[in-house]
């Protein structure tokens, strides 16, 4: 494909889909393509999809029936269009899109995306492609080197890093498992090499990424297996790389030594996604989650001994099938318990293919809908509360992106907050002493002390 054709990639989903779509822009970028935030001048359109929720899924076809009219009316200025179909929706799915959606030519699973250039040629040449195997090498090293620009979406202060994939816990509301696979750890040299090549440009913090990153196990120099903690130990010796943070985790693996590194590891900073779904015991048993709420409790004051300004933030789901009013209230008594700066509540959503989904006793939608704004109502409540005891505080916030008001930049407080300040362009990428000033709720701000 000579000379250069306009990209377009939207992403769906979490924050492992970010990074994707990043390296599938890589990736066609070998091709000549050149990614573009306007999707009608675009010759290849990705949709990078998410499959958790049932909504999200219906948001994909949705927009499949918009982009169709795009197309059409491309076609129409003899302009040809690529609609391409990855990720998760596209694994679960496969062949059932293109039924679905004809207008759509590829269908890629997330374990093949490294193939994008090739299938992308076979699709343009008239072939309705699906690729959704789990092919035996490894994509990670099938990909280009990362050049993380502009276009990528991700800031050039912060950047995601996956180290794992997949997940063996088969919890029985998630697809995960199904979608993306057995759990897989990239070698610890690997992604040093890969941290280092994005601090050298410019990157000065780092986010882990794994459906479950805290089980990572990757092949160390020595043949050993490491650990997350181990990982980001070596990380930590990068020259210029000023903070590591990591997600999603699962309480049965926060091993010892990963709780050690929030009090011994000055990179890592002080906040821990620690989903914990429910606060019913039978709950959590029907989820498979392996751990009770009591299990979870001791786990969350190992670590506040350990990091006593450690930040949290968690995973919620209400209306799991059979949940009673009491259940749900044991709920809301882990959120009473623990305390969260931010958290990330839904509604039981079935998943065709996962065990909950067969489960009886599904909640009436009405039910559902209240519990989750009573719970959202409580979660809003302490996150407004933490952000406002910031205030009076200094922090070190790592600017990232030009404010939307007039001489404003936006960073990143160790605790993940946005915060808004009036400062210079210049200091974009720095990190700089903050004193904050205000909150609202899911934002600070603040006067910058010196630069």
């Amino acid at each position: 494909m000579a000379g250069h054709k306009k990209l377009y990639v939207k992403t769906f989903g979490c924050q492992m889909n970010v990074y994707d779509s990043e390296r599938m822009g890589e990736a066609l970028a070998t091709a000549g393509y050149v990614a573009s935030d306007d999707i009608t001048d675009a010759e290849l359109i990705v949709l990078n999809t998410c499959h958790i929720r049932e909504k999200a899924v219906e948001k994909v076809y949705s927009d499949l029936g918009r982009i169709h009219q795009l197309k059409q009316q491309r076609a129409d200025q003899g302009l040809e269009t690529l609609i391409a179909v990855t990720g998760c929706v596209a694994q679960a799915e496969g062949a059932e899109i293109i039924a679905r959606a004809p207008q759509v030519g590829l269908v890629v699973g997330p374990q093949s995306y490294h193939r994008l250039p090739d299938l992308v040629t076979k699709a343009l040449a008239g072939q309705k492609i699906v690729d959704t195997e789990f092919p035996d090498e490894d994509k990670f090293t099938k990909l280009p080197e990362r050049t993380l620009s502009p276009s990528t979406g991700n800031g050039p202060a912060a950047a995601f890093l996956t180290v794992q994939e997949g997940c063996d816990k088969f919890c029985t509301f998630c697809v995960v498992p199904y979608t993306r696979g057995m759990e897989l750890s990239r070698p610890v040299a690997l992604v040093e090499a890969e941290a280092r090549r994005l601090v050298q440009r410019g990157v000065r913090e780092l986010t882990l990424l794994g459906q479950n990153v805290n089980a990572y196990h990757g092949e160390g120099p020595d043949g050993r297996s490491q650990s997350l903690a181990q990982l980001m130990e070596r990380l930590a010796g990068i020259d210029g790389l000023e903070r590591l943070r990591y997600m999603t985790s699962h309480p049965r693996d926060m091993g010892d030594d990963l709780i050690a590194a929030h009090r011994d590891n000055p990179k890592l900073m002080p906040y821990l996604h620690l989903p914990f779904q429910a606060g019913s015991d039978r709950i959590l048993a029907a989820m498979n989650r392996k751990h009770t709420a009591a299990d979870y409790l001791r786990l969350v004051e190992r670590i506040r001994t350990q990091r006593p300004d450690i930040a949290l933030s968690t995973d919620i789901i209400v209306g799991f099938p059979g949940e009673t009013d009491a259940e749900f209230e044991a709920t809301l008594d882990v959120v009473r318990t623990v305390g969260f700066a931010q958290a990330y509540s839904f509604k039981y959503s079935a998943r065709t293919g996962t065990p909950a989904a067969s489960l009886g006793a599904q909640i009436d939608p009405d039910i559902a809908n209240d519990r989750l704004q009573r719970l959202q109502l409580l979660l809003g409540e302490q996150q407004a509360s933490f952000n406002a005891d910031c205030v009076g505080k200094v922090f070190p916030v790592l600017f990232e992106r030009v404010g939307r008001r007039e001489g404003q930049l936006v960073g990143r407080s160790p605790y993940l907050q946005p915060v808004h300040a009036t400062a210079e362009p210049s200091l974009l990428g720095q990190i700089i002493p903050v004193s904050i000033s205000s909150a609202r709720p899911r934002s600070l701000a603040g006067e910058v002390l010196a630069a």
